[in-house]
């Protein structure tokens, strides 16, 4: 869950700065738009990064220490 919730923020908060520059090279007066375009998407994908890469650790984990 904790990776999942990393994931979002950091791919959210990237992709919302990357939608900002792209918003205000295009059109500025509509650049805030672009911050949803952008960011609400690149959010979702990194949470579901982030929850593929949390299951790997707790599989590797249980794995590793199958008593635990």
């Amino acid at each position: 869950m904790r990776c999942a919730a990393t994931g979002a923020v950091v791919a959210g908060v990237v992709g919302g700065i990357a939608g900002l520059i792209l918003g205000l090279i295009a059109h500025p007066p509509t650049a805030w738009f672009a911050v949803f375009e952008l960011g609400i998407p690149a959010a979702i994908l990194g949470s579901l990064v982030g929850a593929i890469c949390g299951l790997a650790v707790s599989a590797m984990r249980t794995l590793r220490h199958p008593s635990k």
